[in-house]
């Protein structure tokens, strides 16, 4: 065979094996947004009267690379009854979602991460009793304001009420003692993977609670906190110039 033909024939070989591993690489990444974009707990949709003032504050805290939320306690109440017994001296409640045995774990280990990040595991919900003011209890981590009106409220807490998996009886399920504090770990709903980490549950809090975040991509607890100081720098703007038009 001429040597031509027998390069030309090569190279036709090599990039149909290129071609293939393409088409495969690229049905994994749609399968992989698929179940990212399907994945529990959902996202709950709500329809917002538009005349509706967002004068209801809570708090999105940092924790360097785990964000979650802060919400007084006596709002969940009603759709967590046994929080309020639990934690019957907090005025607070913090609320983080993550992977079960990297959550609960005490110690940090490569394939806690690996698994966690690579695998779909069971899921917990971390629930911290704070007493006072937030950024006290917290000093060393990161809390930005966010505000939403009647209806986003009441979305965000169905949302974060569905990240509790409930036994037979409806009731959510207790775990282990939790990180810090008087805190503690139940079940959670839905898995985290790499498409569906702490971040992107926090972010689909915010989306549950009317605000216009990206889900799928935001993975990152820099991509929250990011997104909420742009929108409280916005929101201080328009205040002042509100404010400037009054004058």
């Amino acid at each position: 065979m001429p040597q031509n033909e027998s390069s030309l024939r090569s190279n036709a070989l090599y990039y149909n094996k290129i071609h293939r591993m393409m088409k495969l690489m690229l049905g994994f990444l749609v399968l992989l947004l698929t179940v990212a974009c399907s994945t529990k707990p959902y996202v709950v949709k709500f329809v917002e009267n538009t005349l509706s003032e967002k004068t209801n504050k809570i708090y999105v805290i940092s924790h360097d690379w785990h964000t979650g939320f802060i919400i007084p306690k006596n709002k969940i109440q009603h759709l967590i009854p046994v929080l309020t017994k639990r934690f019957d001296n907090a005025d607070l409640l913090e609320f983080g979602w993550g992977d079960k045995g990297f959550y609960q774990s005490r110690k940090m280990t490569a394939g806690l991460v690996f698994s966690a990040m690579f695998w779909p595991t069971e899921s917990v919900v971390h629930v911290v009793a704070v007493s006072g003011n937030s950024h006290g209890f917290f000093a060393n981590s990161e809390i930005e304001p966010v505000y939403l009106s009647d209806e986003g409220y009441d979305s965000l807490l169905k949302y974060i009420s569905d990240s509790f998996r409930r036994n037979e009886k409806k009731e959510i399920i207790e775990l282990e003692k939790g990180l810090y504090g008087d805190s503690q770990f139940y079940a959670g709903e839905g898995d985290y993977f790499l498409m569906n980490t702490c971040n992107k549950w926090t972010a689909k809090g915010l989306k549950s609670g009317g605000m216009d975040i990206e889900t799928t991509f935001t993975l990152t607890a820099s991509g929250v906190i990011g997104y909420l100081q742009s929108q409280n720098k916005a929101r201080i703007s328009n205040a002042t110039g509100i404010y400037a038009a009054d004058d």
